[in-house]
């Protein structure tokens, strides 16, 4: 287990808790990798304590290589549980060292590297986390694409609306659909939702409807599921600093990402972390069919 500060649990006040980042000038080509940041997000690597509340569970994380799907991945390590990131190719270098944070933990860590747009490559990470983790016991539906559009509906090509449905909303179908199979009472199932599914930016007009669809999907799916003993939940993110930020909207929003909230601030992927390992634990055993907002105060309205 790698050397863990106080730092983070020092300071109590949420809006000082952690700066907003340096966004000055940040742009990165899509997908965005961790390592081209000038100001690198927390993921908890120094700061987040497990206490084994998901010891000896197998998940299955999709956009585990960065940002909140990173920082989900070593939280459950250190939780006890071994894990398999799921990114795109494109995304190897920080797929990679997801994994490595995760060994580093002490856990089995796999990684599965494929465009979930294609229900083949959803059909793969089922069957790569059965055979190299020895089944799944949790699955984290975080994988998302998003590309801000100022100038409203008029630029959103079909092409992108294409991309948005299938990478937000088809791939959790696809992967809910193929994994239940290997699910059993007392699994769980986390989709990542938006602060976007209540309050949409028109800007993101696409992205916004595919996070609405997520919470109607995952209440849903709860009530489908909870003869079966399985529960499912969600999280809705605010705006949380990620590669994703840089690389998929304007200058000018990345610098003023964030200090909208009433905490002022953007947030951290390590400040979402927790909230995913409730949902997964034992802990929630009496939650289904919710929604957790982690979201800077700004209102699931």
């Amino acid at each position: 287990m790698p050397e863990q500060s106080d730092d983070q649990y020092t300071e109590q006040d949420p809006t000082t808790q952690h700066e907003q980042p340096d966004t000055e000038g940040e742009q990165l080509a899509h997908p965005g990798l961790t390592g081209d940041m000038g100001d690198e997000p927390d993921h908890g690597e120094r700061s987040y304590r497990g206490s084994g509340r998901l010891e000896g569970r197998r998940a299955v994380i999709t956009g585990g290589d960065s940002g909140i799907g990173r920082a989900v991945a070593i939280a459950f390590a250190r939780e006890g549980a071994d894990v398999l990131v799921s990114a795109l190719e494109e995304e190897k270098e920080d797929a990679e060292e997801t994994a490595r944070l995760v060994r580093e933990a002490g856990r089995t860590a796999a990684v599965c590297l494929g465009d979930l747009t294609r229900e083949e490559q959803c059909v793969a990470v089922v069957e790569q986390a059965v055979e190299q983790l020895g089944g799944i016991d949790v699955l984290v539906n975080n994988a998302a694409y998003q590309m801000a559009q100022p100038g409203g509906i008029a630029d959103v090509t079909t092409e992108q609306f294409d991309r948005v449905m299938k990478t937000n909303l088809y791939a959790m179908f696809w992967l809910c659909k193929h994994a239940l199979p290997h699910l059993s009472s007392g699994s769980t199932i986390v989709n990542t939702t938006s602060i976007q599914s209540r309050q949409p930016s028109p800007e993101l007009l696409d992205y916004a409807t595919t996070k609405a669809g997520i919470v109607a999907f995952t209440q849903g799916l709860a009530a489908q599921l909870a003869e079966k003993g399985i529960r499912v939940n969600g999280v809705a993110p605010g705006p949380i600093w990620t590669p994703l930020i840089p690389a998929t909207m304007g200058e000018d929003q990345v610098e003023s990402f964030g200090t909208q909230t009433p905490l002022g601030r953007a947030g951290q992927p390590a400040e979402l972390a927790p909230a995913y390992v409730f949902l997964a634990s034992q802990e929630s055993s009496y939650v289904t069919g919710e929604v957790i907002g982690v979201t800077g105060g700004m209102p699931l309205t």
